[in-house]
């Protein structure tokens, strides 16, 4: 199986987000030259945990879609023949050539291959989910040649990572996790994986950064490394130089395919709650407050008392969840959890989900300029996690006349045709949105006809003309923003804050 690679497109979003693309010399800032080889402690480690690497060979059965006798055989990406088959197969013309046996070819099986690691002697493999995803049959190549059929113990999609079983005709070695939160960044480290097919290769580089969030998932937290990680090293382990496991390599940057010196690297210390759970359960049981979160702008911020603007901004509290009996309402902001700061909605999803299901946490809130604890018992993430999109539809002609506009918005009292005309269900309250000002603030922050205003400024409203009361007691207490609690038709809430000025 090939590395997991980030599409150019998604790479030039990125870019955008946040990464600064470095050009990288041959010399130091001082000009000294560039210690190409590293620590001379990377052959001991490469000779310690050498034979703990294994390739990871998958087989898939497929339909074939025409091609005949001709059709062109699965091969690894990169793999050296890969060209070669490319000019005999898709460019061969005349007799012979092309496709004979149209669309009633039998199913074939197509191979492909990356890289895991050995966590138990007993023959415990780590390696990640798109490695093996989809196959029909999985088997784990040791470094000496021997291939052995694996049994699949269990995957995670979320964090991309997977655990197999094998029956070894041998001892095997093993090798254990070190603790990724005591990396520096510009400690050295080693992959060893099976770039391009090519079997057990090994790169050091150094730890480029820490925490990383290249928004691939929810739980994003990942080491970055300028290591040279390739197609078909994903699975394979990232060492420090103490020859322990400190991540999982799995994904790369790169427009072309090869590397670039981006890659990243599940951290040691998500991989071993997951590969626990895995092996206990099959399974992974996550942490689940029942809340759903946004960003706490520096809009928002500052219409909520809240200095710097920092937290995890709750939209919306699920009925059946843990948070509602707990008393946390749409509006709070959650600063700590469990002990753990929470700087930002992704903190809070990370530590909500590694936390042991059932386990009563502390939870600091922020209501109204003033910090509240509470206390709150996990439930269960029920997976897998059914996301609603919402989808937008054409939209009628505008209401008119309109009972007030004001903040850019043209705004009506809820009735029965408004309700029918934007299919907003009879559990939202609150004051409807009938259009909006293309050059207002309402418009660049994404409100839109149908969007119903619930509360304003934390109070709510039934009318346009409460909105409107609301808006000139801001501007006469100085205010430059007001906070605004907004329901889609299905009742799904978030906070919009929108200048007044």
């Amino acid at each position: 199986m090939t590395a997991a690679t980030i599409a150019p497109s998604r790479l030039r979003h990125w870019l955008r987000t946040g990464l600064a693309a470095l050009a990288i010399g041959a010399f130091g800032a001082f000009g000294t030259p560039a210690h190409a080889r590293g620590p001379d402690g990377i052959a001991d480690v490469a000779e310690k945990v050498i034979d703990a690497v294994v390739n990871i060979s998958t087989s898939q059965t497929v339909e074939a879609k025409g091609g005949g006798s001709n059709t062109m055989p699965q091969l690894p990406p990169g793999s050296p023949f890969e060209e070669f088959f490319d000019d005999f197969f898709k460019n061969r013309r005349g007799p012979g050539g092309g496709s004979k046996g149209g669309d009633n070819n039998p199913p074939r099986k197509t191979n492909s291959l990356g890289s895991g690691f050995i966590i138990d002697a007993a023959g415990v493999v780590v390696t990640n989910n798109h490695v093996i995803a989809d196959a029909d049959e999985i088997h784990v190549i040791l470094n000496d040649g021997t291939k052995i059929k694996a049994e699949l113990v269990g995957v995670d999609k979320k964090t991309d990572l997977a655990v197999l079983k094998i029956k070894p005709p041998k001892p095997l070695v093993a090798v254990k996790f070190g603790d990724s939160d005591k990396l520096r960044l510009g400690d050295w480290v080693v992959a060893i994986g099976n770039p391009f097919s090519l079997g057990g290769t090994v790169t050091a580089g150094i730890v480029s950064a820490k925490n990383r969030d290249i928004s691939s998932g929810p739980y994003d937290s990942y080491i970055q490394t300028d290591a040279s990680i390739n197609r078909g090293n994903s699975g394979g382990p990232l060492f420090n130089l103490d020859g322990d496991v400190i991540g999982v390599n799995t994904l790369i940057i790169s427009p072309s395919g090869g590397s670039i010196g981006i890659g990243f690297a599940v951290p040691s210390k998500t991989v071993v709650g997951v590969v626990d759970q895995l092996r206990q359960f099959g399974e992974l049981r996550r942490g689940w407050l029942g809340v759903r979160i946004q960003s706490v702008t520096d809009e928002i911020a500052e219409s909520l008392n809240i200095k710097p603007a920092r937290g995890a901004l709750v939209a919306g509290v699920d009925d059946k969840g843990p948070a509602k009996p707990a008393g946390i309402e749409p509006g709070d902001v959650v600063v700590k959890f469990d002990g753990k700061d929470v700087k930002d909605p992704k903190d809070l999803s990370r530590v909500v989900a590694d936390t042991a299901v059932g386990k009563e946490v502390d939870v600091i809130i922020i209501r109204k300029g003033q910090e509240q604890a509470k206390k709150v018992t996990l439930g269960r993430l029920q997976d897998p996690e059914k996301v609603q999109a919402a989808v937008k539809t054409d939209e009628p002609a505008p209401e008119k006349p309109v009972t007030q506009k004001a903040l850019g918005l043209d705004l009506a009292t809820l009735s029965k045709d408004l309700r029918a005309r934007y299919k907003i269900k009879d559990t939202v309250k609150g004051v409807v949105v009938t259009n909006v000002d293309a050059n207002s603030d309402a418009a660049e922050k994404r409100l839109s006809a149908g969007d119903v205003i619930v509360e304003v400024a934390q109070e709510a409203v039934s009318s346009g003309a409460d909105i409107q009361k609301r808006v000139d007691q801001l501007k006469k207490d100085g205010k430059k923003s007001v906070l605004l609690l907004v329901s889609n038709a299905e009742g799904e809430l978030r906070f919009v804050a929108l200048s007044v000025q």
